[in-house]
């Protein structure tokens, strides 16, 4: 298969051919050109252009090209799953989903600065993600430090750390205005950016999201979001008639099969369940 994006990949354009190459089409080619020639030398080149807007090979949701592929082709292996919400975090500057994720960012925009050539960075690329590759699958639970000093200092170190924070961490001001802004626009804007709405506060997008947790019960944004959903589904549920898959839309799930997933998941119940428990109360 040929594959086409466009040109100087960083994250979701390098993880992507690795995942192609490793997992799903060992002989696969891939192609970069400007973003206005995607489209048309894919036809060209009888390519499938993948990382681009408006194509079956993309972003969907919160998710990257990289959480695609994984769903598209059935991927069940554990480790490419771990690597997933790393890959995510990664490009999507989303660095609280994984502690990795703002190490592969930096590795990945120092490649990209240190290589011109989009198929000489690609090649560079494919042994970084053999490396994260080879962690998630055989190395999670390796520590650097080895030796039992170093162990026993770090535990004490650790330990001192949690009795010094505070127990009642105070809520800065851009906390509040975010958490107004996304409360404000649930009902009205069900693609929420944390990118677009940092940039409008005034604050670094990476900055909000990798203080993000400390403010929004341990969450994520795209967990804090998630809960929302489910929470606005849950009283749509309870007060409405609407079926499930108009509520699914109203909430903004791409089709009912992916609301039932995530409200399950959430609940420990499928919709139509709780619904039914609903009734008999």
């Amino acid at each position: 298969m040929n594959w086409i994006t466009r040109e100087r990949p960083k994250i979701d354009r390098i993880a992507c051919p690795w995942l192609i190459k490793r997992f799903i089409d060992p002989d696969a080619s891939f192609y970069f050109v400007p973003f206005d020639e995607v489209l048309a030398k894919a036809s060209e080149l009888n390519a499938i252009p993948f990382d681009i807007p408006d194509t079956e090979f993309t972003h969907y949701e919160d998710r990257c090209t990289f959480d695609y592929f994984l769903e598209k082709y059935k991927l069940e292996d554990q480790a490419l799953k771990d690597m997933a919400p790393i890959v995510r975090g990664a490009d999507t500057d989303d660095h609280s989903l994984t502690g990795q994720s703002s190490g592969l960012w930096a590795i990945s925009a120092g490649l990209a600065f240190n290589f011109s050539n989009d198929h000489e960075l690609l090649e560079k690329g494919m042994l970084v993600y053999d490396a994260l590759y080879s962690w998630a699958k055989y190395l999670q639970k390796e520590k650097h430090t080895q030796s039992p000093a170093e162990k026993m200092l770090l535990t004490v170190f650790h330990t001192y750390l949690e009795k010094k924070k505070p127990e009642n961490l105070k809520t800065p001001k851009w906390a509040k205005e975010l958490k107004e802004i996304i409360q404000d626009q649930m009902d009205t804007n069900l693609s929420l950016s944390l990118k677009e709405i940092a940039e409008g506060l005034q604050i670094h997008p990476t900055y909000v999201s990798r203080e993000f947790s400390k403010y929004f019960s341990n969450l994520s944004f795209g967990e804090y979001i998630r809960k929302l959903r489910i929470e606005k589904a849950i009283e749509l549920l309870d007060h409405t008639g609407h079926t499930l898959s108009e509520i699914a839309y109203l909430t903004g799930f791409s089709d009912q099969s992916h609301f039932t997933r995530i409200f399950k998941a959430h609940t420990g119940q499928n919709p139509s369940d709780y619904r039914k428990n609903l009734l008999k109360r």
